[in-house]
């Protein structure tokens, strides 16, 4: 059994189409693509793939061996870019992933904490959504990253930075903007933008959110990240709710309000891999107490 092979699977499962995956994931032909996933279910001895009329399903030894698939090519990932590392050992280098937006608190603070303890480490940072954060430090791409606590990465470990509440972001306009904080019964008539499952963990905040307070809202857009969300509010006068770090990036047409009563929070932890045994991850680890008091002492948040 190949590498080659598992990862042409998971493409095929997760995009339930042979066409797609061959031409918008894998870049092969589709004949070869077929050909390869037979060779695969020979090697299992068993059925992975029915073509259905609605595309591609798994069997339930699909499923089964899905799960298993994507960690062996997450192992075989990881072990790479941990051989790259290896390679290249004069000196020490650190890999730091933000939750887009986040770096604005958080970064200043995290830099000089590694540069307290490796004043000559050499520091990469990068800007992402959650998810892909959480897949990067499952890869072995990153050493560290402030995002969420992302469902199913049983291989991350997550410690929490701080809560963050709710707020609506609105128009400046808008005839809730008057008010010192918006009950949620007043968002029931407006056009109600919520966020798409690329923020998977503040969808399900924000769900849970609107279900428990019992008024009848219903999304009329989904927004893919904090620029759509505001581009969003001011094209269509509508409302969201956002983690409160989104007031940092708002235009002068938009405004944000808290909500009244008790507000919904959300977790912004730091995720690292339970695999990486960086001695300079550990040091970092051990100083995340002291980042969070100096940043909250610069920027008071509620806890």
């Amino acid at each position: 059994m190949e590498l080659r092979h598992l990862r042409y699977f998971v493409a095929i499962a997760e995009s339930g189409s042979f066409t797609v995956a061959a031409k918008q994931r894998l870049n092969t032909a589709q004949p070869s693509l077929s050909r390869q996933i037979r060779e695969l279910e020979a090697e299992v001895g068993v059925q992975l793939l029915i073509r259905s009329r609605r595309g591609i399903e798994l069997t339930a030894a699909g499923r089964a061996f899905l799960d298993h698939a994507r960690i062996a090519l997450d192992q075989a990932e990881a072990g790479r870019e941990a051989a790259r590392k290896a390679a290249r050992p004069a000196k020490p280098t650190f890999v730091l992933g933000f939750l887009t937006g986040q770096e604005m608190d958080w970064l200043p603070e995290a830099i000089n904490v590694l540069r307290d303890e490796l004043p000559k480490i050499e520091i990469t940072v990068l800007s992402k959504t959650s998810p892909w954060l959480a897949e990067a430090l499952t890869r072995g791409k990153l050493d560290l990253a402030f995002m969420r606590a992302e469902p199913g990465m049983p291989s991350l470990m997550y410690q929490l930075v701080t809560k963050e509440r709710l707020v609506v972001v609105l128009p400046r306009n808008h005839r809730l903007a008057l008010l010192e904080e918006i009950n949620p019964r007043e968002l029931a008539d407006e056009n109600f933008i919520t966020v798409s499952s690329t923020a998977p963990t503040v969808k399900a905040v924000i769900d849970e959110f609107i279900s428990r307070s019992g008024v009848d809202i219903h999304p009329v857009h989904e927004a893919d990240n904090l620029t759509m969300a505001m581009t969003l509010v001011v094209s269509t006068g509508g409302v969201c709710l956002l983690p409160a770090y989104a007031e940092k990036i708002l235009p002068v047409s938009v405004i944000s309000r808290p909500l009244a009563g008790e507000a919904p929070t959300i977790d912004l932890v730091v995720g690292y891999s339970k695999a990486n045994t960086s001695q300079t991850l550990q040091r970092f680890l051990s100083r995340v107490d002291d980042l969070i008091s100096k940043v909250d002492d610069l920027v008071p948040r509620s806890r």
